[in-house]
């Protein structure tokens, strides 16, 4: 795995709340991903250095598909201005991304948002190929568990071999924690993402947790597979890669923030520079 990537994403945090860039004028690279629960753009600067990002829950895809289309490109006409205005010139291109498998039609469906909300479309990529353009993984697999779907990636001599996605993802957590305690699915997500809760709520999501693992072994089971990658926000909760590795009895790691990881690999595979 990458040996700069703490450094990396500690800049990705600060690119999150940068107001001004100090007058950067080189060529940019953009990328948005438009996830279940979270939609996130990152600015890089020509040398593939986090710059200015931004991020927001929004209800807009379910299971890798755009059911909102309007709010989809509203949000990302959103995101682009408040960018723009940190940066002090204009975006005109971004690459995105889709989970593996979602049909055709719906990865046209995320290229025509970025194009409705004025950026031209430079490149579609598959979530863990754009995952590991950060991680940088020789060998191993690559799991993305986003909002509705875990999406698998198999790395072999730094090559995608195989990919898959299944619906199960962290919008499952939450549905369970609100399930159980009787909360709104929005209270329910923000008890989710706070750390001090997650003890509490660890016996509650452990559940879903072991099926993620299921899906993880039933895909890698067929390859030689000696360490798997957990990224995504739901990643970060309170033992997770523990039951991953209980289940799959192969080492799973998480890196420091990784709902950042898809996100800032879909920037880098930003094809034309701004």
């Amino acid at each position: 795995m990458n040996t700069n990537l703490h450094s990396f994403l500690q800049e990705a945090e600060k690119a999150i709340q940068r107001r001004s860039i100090n007058g950067y004028r080189g060529q940019v690279h953009c990328g948005v991903d438009l996830g279940t629960a979270y939609v996130s753009m990152f600015v890089l600067t020509e040398d593939y250095q986090p710059l200015v990002g931004t991020y927001q829950f929004a209800e807009i895809v379910r299971d890798g598909l755009v059911v909102d289309f309007a709010g989809a490109v509203d949000l990302v006409r959103k995101m682009k201005a408040d960018l723009e205005s940190r940066l002090g010139f204009e975006l005109t291109s971004a690459a995105t991304a889709y989970p593996p498998g979602v049909p055709v039609a719906e990865v046209r469906a995320t290229r025509y948002v970025l194009e409705a909300a004025g950026l031209n479309c430079s490149n579609l990529v598959d979530e863990p190929t754009a995952a590991n353009a950060v991680l940088e993984v020789k060998d191993g697999a690559v799991v993305d568990i986003g909002g509705g779907t875990t999406g698998i990636a198999i790395i072999q001599n730094g090559e995608v071999i195989y990919t898959a996605d299944e619906p199960t993802g962290g919008t499952h957590f939450t549905l369970v924690v609100a399930g159980a305690l009787k909360i709104s699915f929005h209270e329910a997500e923000e008890k989710k993402i706070d750390p001090s809760q997650q003890p509490v709520l660890y016996p509650l999501v452990r559940p879903v947790m072991e099926k993620v693992g299921s899906i993880i072994q039933r895909h890698i089971q067929p390859y030689a597979v000696d360490c798997i990658y957990l990224v995504g926000g739901s990643s970060a909760f309170i033992g997770f890669p523990k039951v991953i590795e209980g289940i799959t009895g192969i080492k799973t790691v998480v890196p420091g923030n990784p709902l950042f990881v898809t996100p800032l690999g879909i920037a880098m595979n930003d094809r034309i520079s701004s």
